[in-house]
């Protein structure tokens, strides 16, 4: 009796060409699909770091906008204060003790008001992280002091 496996007859053979076509086929579909998802993944990726720097670039103009806006109210603000020492200066008495504290207020006020006016939020921050380094305890005494008192503000 003849082994019907080994027979080979021509639609077996037929078969044979069109299942290994078939796997072909999706061999080729799988290697598309493949590629597909990686020039997709590599789309997305370009877009998501385009979108970053996007981001970036937009905060940064808001930040460096909202320092102008600051650096020019702080100088604004130190006019105000040197008009006020010399307003001050002005309206003390001559002589005595009221013109000696009326000079020293007006001075301080008109150093502070060209401080302001001369240096902006970054050489102000800067002065203000190195005092802190300077004296670590003291800065903590008054940021205490400040968080006391507006928590006390705000609780009422």
């Amino acid at each position: 009796m003849a082994n019907p496996s080994n027979r080979s007859d021509p639609q077996s053979g037929q078969v044979r060409e069109h299942t290994d076509a078939a796997k072909a086929h999706l061999q080729q579909a799988g290697n598309d699909a493949r590629q597909g998802v990686d020039a997709a993944k590599s789309h997305l990726q370009q877009a998501g770091s385009e979108a970053k720097q996007a981001a970036v670039a937009a905060a940064s103009g808001l930040a460096h906008s909202a320092e102008e806006k600051t650096d020019q109210a702080l100088a604004s603000m130190g006019q105000r204060m040197s008009t006020v020492a010399g307003s001050l200066r002005q309206a003390a008495p001559r002589q005595g003790v009221a013109s000696n504290a009326a000079s020293v207020v007006a001075e301080q006020l008109d150093s502070g008001g060209r401080y302001l006016q001369e240096h902006g939020v970054s050489a102000i921050t800067d002065d203000i992280a190195g005092a802190i380094r300077r004296n670590p305890l003291p800065a903590l005494a008054i940021a205490f002091g400040i968080g006391l008192c507006i928590g006390l503000t705000t609780r009422r």
